[in-house]
């Protein structure tokens, strides 16, 4: 049915182009191609068999082109997975053309039909985006509409389907499928309302986001007695915010509200959740510091309300903590707690001016950044019924300390031609309660982690960089070294006439309590980049862990083998 609308809505676009001009002139085109593909291959010290390979290729690809003529846009995205790389959902696999849209937009509106994505505010009733590198697609298809109709009036309405891999069918009187999303969203711009000038901007704003799934029943099994569940159809959620910036002073907040919403992510709990996000910052020149807290208690909003996995998120949490580029330190990456977490983060960037004692020919940045999240405060409460039900005082911190991040980053331009940057970070990481294992299996880990990032400009066409990370990590209850102990990364990267780059890298668990782990996770690659091109072809070690992006992670098994990238836009 959608796919008829959007080649009705193609052909009203294509007409009343032709009506107002020529619909080939004062067109573009433009676009994207991506390319993964990695062969695996047996790694016996890896614990990686001839026989336990599930597969010897893995590809992702697409191929995303878009078409521009006056107002008017419509655009594809062709995706295959054939298979998909390990770590995927293999439910991603196949392929076919799962985004495709039609857009119209002039000063007044704004229209689109087909899949599309979508934020409301930070992101605490709406979020629809897409995330490569974790096989992550929550696109809409559907209708959104967006207007403006009045100075300083923004208001968004949408609504449709989440996509949910290659499942595009919906039908609401079944058992067990996703439910209808519609939101509405909108922006008063103050100072534009009432003709304000001066240094202060004031932005208010609000969501209201609803979902509508099917009648569900489900039964639960308590004290020897089975339970009928009433879930609910409707579940709304909404949120209120307010940004203010006066000069190089900025602060943003946001709370949002979801009414009772049982699912199997928070066992079927009829509490409602809560969500406070606020940040205050100030920036001047060679001078900026950023503060920010947040709260969160029973946020996850899926529009399946049986999914535990990694997908149909209606919402997004917003992380605090840094977001890290460097290999040792994403070991242990933070991802957010929708059931319940209380996080505060400081940042502090200043720059030693040039010229002066510690600044040197070319200044001295140096940068601290903190953060801290406990669990929320859990109070039990009628322990006799078979759906569990608690309190949560707002402003009571739990008792367990999930995640500590302070890191203290100094950068120096030692000459024209050289420059480092020099990273420590402290971290405690509560493996178990992060990553949903059960308490005790690994513990909590308390690791320091220190870096050299070093980078020579050879001449105009050539430069040369050196890395160098260490990861200590400290000691359980009975003397031996927490999770995987510790690790030692060397990096050297060369770039060749501007377009070509090699780099070799080796991680090393020499640390490792089991000394049969205590393995080499050697890389290497070789790459071309002209324009917007790209091609890297590589082979080595992978090693298992969690890879993270903005707080949301997913796994990524051991491999070994040959691993080919290209991508390119137009």
């Amino acid at each position: 049915m959608m796919k008829r609308i959007l080649m009705t809505a193609l052909m009203a676009i294509a007409a009343s182009g032709l009506y107002a001009q020529n619909f080939y002139e004062n067109a573009s085109v433009s676009g994207s191609l991506q390319y993964d593909g990695q062969y695996y291959m047996a790694d016996e010290a890896m614990g990686i068999t001839e026989e336990s390979l599930s597969k010897r290729l893995g590809m992702n690809a697409f191929g995303e082109l878009n078409y521009t003529v006056g107002n008017f846009r419509t655009g594809m995205r062709f995706e295959m997975y054939t298979p998909p790389l390990n770590g995927f959902d293999e439910k991603s696999e196949g392929l076919g053309i799962p985004f495709f849209y039609a857009n119209y937009t002039n000063k007044f509106i704004d229209v689109t039909i087909g899949d599309f994505y979508e934020q409301f505010g930070s992101g605490l009733t709406l979020r629809s985006y897409q995330e490569w590198n974790l096989g992550y697609d929550n696109a809409i298809r559907g209708a959104k509409v967006v207007i403006s109709p009045f100075r300083g009036v923004k208001i968004k309405a949408l609504t449709g389907y989440q996509r949910w891999f290659w499942d595009q069918q919906v039908d609401m009187t079944k058992y067990d499928n996703r439910g209808l999303v519609s939101g509405v969203d909108g922006d008063l711009f103050l100072n534009d309302i009432f003709n304000m000038n001066g240094k202060t901007q004031i932005t208010l704003g609000g969501s209201f986001v609803t979902k509508h799934e099917a009648n569900l029943n489900k039964t639960v099994l308590f004290n020897d007695t089975l339970y009928k569940v009433n879930l609910p159809e409707n579940v709304a959620t909404w949120s209120g915010r307010m940004n203010i910036t006066h000069g190089g002073f900025g602060l943003y907040g946001e709370y949002a509200y979801k009414i009772n919403n049982p699912s199997a992510f928070n066992e079927y709990s009829y509490r409602p959740g809560q969500a406070l996000y606020v940040t205050a910052s100030y920036s001047q020149k060679g001078f900026g510091i950023t503060l920010a807290a947040k709260r969160i208690d029973n946020m996850s909003f899926k529009s399946k309300m049986t999914t535990t996995d990694n997908a149909l998120d209606i919402s997004f949490i917003p992380p605090l903590s840094k977001q890290h580029h460097y290999s040792l330190p994403s070991l242990y990456p933070y991802a957010s707690q929708p059931n319940g977490e209380m996080s505060l983060k400081g940042n502090v960037i200043y720059t030693i001016p040039r010229n002066t004692a510690l600044g040197g020919k070319y200044g001295l940045s140096i940068e601290a950044d903190f953060t801290i999240v406990y669990d929320t405060k859990k109070v039990n409460i009628n322990n006799d019924l078979p759906i569990p039900t608690y309190e949560s005082p707002f402003f009571e911190i739990g008792d367990n300390n999930l995640y500590r991040d302070l890191n203290i980053i100094v950068t120096k331009k030692f000459n024209r031609n050289w420059k480092g940057i020099f990273t420590y970070i402290n971290l405690l990481y509560d493996k178990d309660r992060v990553e949903g294992h059960t308490i005790g299996e690994y513990g909590v880990v308390d690791a320091n982690i220190g870096i050299a990032d070093v980078s020579w400009r050879i001449n105009s066409k050539n430069s040369l960089r050196f890395e160098g990370q260490a990861l200590f990590v400290g000691k359980n209850d009975d003397g031996i070294k927490q999770d995987d102990g510790n690790w030692a990364t060397l990096t050297l990267e060369y770039i060749f006439d501007k377009h070509w780059f090699f780099t070799i890298m080796d991680e090393w668990n020499y640390g490792n309590p089991n000394e049969n782990n205590r393995l080499h996770y050697y890389y290497a690659s070789v790459g071309y980049v002209y324009n917007a091109t790209r091609v890297a072809l590589s082979f080595g070690r992978q090693r298992e862990g969690l890879l993270c992006v903005g707080g949301v992670c997913r796994y990524v098994p051991a491999a070994s083998g040959i691993s080919l990238s290209v991508s390119s836009t137009f």
